[in-house]
């Protein structure tokens, strides 16, 4: 039963950070966005309109919150610092 719980386990996390991996926001933006056009199936002049708003809405966001995260120093970048 461990072995297979185990399994289980693995297989899932593999999924979530095949699916989700560094930005969640774009995964569940993909999956907003393919609801409201499931939603939207019979109103096409809705949907002409709605669903690019939606998808440029979700790129700028995650763009504008990409550019406030931090970034990680790394060794390359230690190599390049003039404090040294």
């Amino acid at each position: 039963m461990k072995l297979i719980a185990r399994w289980a386990s693995a297989f899932g996390a593999f999924w979530w950070d095949f699916l989700v991996g560094d930005t969640p926001e774009l995964f569940f933006a993909t999956v907003a966005i393919v609801v409201a056009a499931v939603l939207l199936g019979h109103h096409d002049d809705a949907g002409y309109v709605l669903l690019p708003v939606l998808a440029v809405v979700f790129l700028v966001s995650s763009a504008y919150r990409g550019r406030r995260r931090p970034r990680a120093v790394t060794p390359v970048d230690e190599a390049k610092s003039p404090d040294q």
